[in-house]
């Protein structure tokens, strides 16, 4: 008996210095990758406290122990009432105008004083025009969209807002899932693009699905295809998680971004599968504490931060964690993208455990973004791009140069690190960037 209780005292005082000779040696690296390469680690301490505690399973699930600020809002209600769209005259046939059935069912929902699940049900499409989902509402509401929506291929419909067809606005406490298919039927908004026929004058399309200052919400288990344009927005949100989400649109279908993230905080995309015609996902400004895991991104552009200062503009994104991603056949995979004569930052960013194949332009930092027919007017002001991770990031590009740091002149890159990060045999053009290596990095900046 004394035996083992040595035993057990020995190999709990081993495990206790393996722990402290780990930490130590993490505190070193951080230390020594500060002083070296300008990358702050302290200066942004809720930064690395998002990828603490987080493990990548073969399930794909996420735990997310270290990510307290992202507390659960979902409550579960003594008793739930369900209501059928059915039940206030939608027909689901795909021809009948089933708008209004969805407004009357949305606001008996809304007014509810109770906890309310609205069924959409399986095996029904349902044609909708333009529609406004308005809060606050009295309790928690979640939608079952088991069926398909479908958009209104009529351009007039949209005369009211052409920005949005099924908005979310200001709801609280909320859930839209199911396993249904939301349609955004946007081919003939493609044909009337000006980056499909020159002719056209260039015009806004409709978002698919926007929600927009929404709070405590998720939306999961949903294929959102062939958006008019963006498929799924959230604006100025707080608190989302958004999962097990399929997009996909056709790869020249324009400006069909899978999902974009505009001045929203805390949120956590998981487990997604994008295909479009633009970015997989589009991080822009006012957004922080993003973060993204288990993404599978192609055909596309990649994974974006920006567009950022357009139009002389102040922009500021930080924050950002991107860990677990496959990106096949995209035409950019990881990028930074800023227009010359904005201000403000793009900083604390993390790309980590990447698989690229065949991709162009893996790895990218453009600080002279120019989405326009004229050459951009040249501007000595910038957004200033500090504190960037690339970590084991590995794959082939498609493109003679599989690293690009074009940074400005007066504003340069600040704190960039790579580490572990192969791509094979193509070039690396690095200027105007303070960097620095560790480890194995395929191709090297000259």
């Amino acid at each position: 008996m004394a035996f083992e209780k040595n035993t057990i005292s020995f190999i709990l005082i081993v495990l206790s210095l393996i722990s402290c000779c780990v930490s130590l040696r993490n505190d070193l690296l951080d230390n020594y990758i500060q002083e070296d390469s300008g990358y702050d680690f302290r200066a942004f301490p809720s930064y690395f406290s998002l990828t603490k505690g987080v493990k990548l399973h073969n399930s794909s699930k996420i735990e997310t122990g270290g990510y307290s600020e992202f507390n659960k809002f979902r409550i579960l209600a003594a008793s739930t009432k369900t209501i059928n769209v059915h039940n206030f005259g939608a027909q689901g046939d795909g021809r009948s105008d089933d708008t209004k059935a969805f407004q009357k069912a949305w606001e008996e929902a809304c007014s509810s004083s109770s906890a309310v699940n609205i069924l959409v049900p399986k095996g029904k499409n349902y044609l909708l025009k333009p529609i406004t989902f308005s809060g606050p509402c009295k309790s928690e509401i979640t939608i079952q969209i088991a069926g398909t929506l479908v958009a209104s291929n009529d351009r007039s419909d949209y005369s009211k807002d052409g920005r949005h067809w099924l908005l979310f606005d200001s709801v609280q406490n909320l859930i839209v899932e199911g396993g249904g298919t939301i349609n955004g039927n946007g081919n003939v908004w493609w044909q009337n693009s000006c980056k499909i026929n020159k002719a056209k004058p260039c015009k806004d399309a409709p978002t698919a699905l926007t929600f927009d200052k929404c709070t405590n919400l998720e939306v999961k288990n949903l294929k959102i295809k062939n958006a008019q344009q963006i498929h799924l927005s959230f604006e100025k949100c707080m608190n989302v998680e958004a999962s097990n989400l399929v997009v996909n649109a056709p790869e020249k279908s324009p400006n069909t971004d899978g999902i974009h993230v505009t001045g929203t905080q805390n949120i956590q995309i998981s487990s997604c599968t994008i295909g479009t015609g633009d970015d997989c996902i589009s991080i822009v400004s006012g957004s922080k504490k993003v973060r993204a895991t288990d993404i599978t991104c192609g055909p596309g552009h990649g994974i974006s931060i920006g567009s950022l200062g357009s139009g002389n503009s102040e922009a500021y994104v930080s924050d950002v964690v991107l860990n677990g991603a496959k990106l096949s056949g995209t035409s950019n995979g990881l990028r930074i993208k800023t227009w010359q004569g904005g201000s403000g930052s793009a900083s604390n960013i993390k790309f980590q455990n990447v698989e690229m194949q065949n991709v162009k332009n893996p790895i990218i930092i453009d600080q002279s973004y120019c989405d326009q027919t004229k050459p951009c007017k040249e501007q000595s002001s910038a957004v200033q791009v500090r504190n960037v991770l690339y970590q084991n990031i590995k794959g082939t590009s498609a493109s003679d140069v599989a690293i690009n740091f074009d940074c400005s002149k007066k504003y340069p890159c600040q704190g960039i690190l790579l580490q572990n990060v192969n791509l094979g045999s193509a070039k690396a053009e690095c200027n105007n960037v303070n960097l620095k290596n560790i480890g194995s990095i395929t191709p090297l900046c000259s």
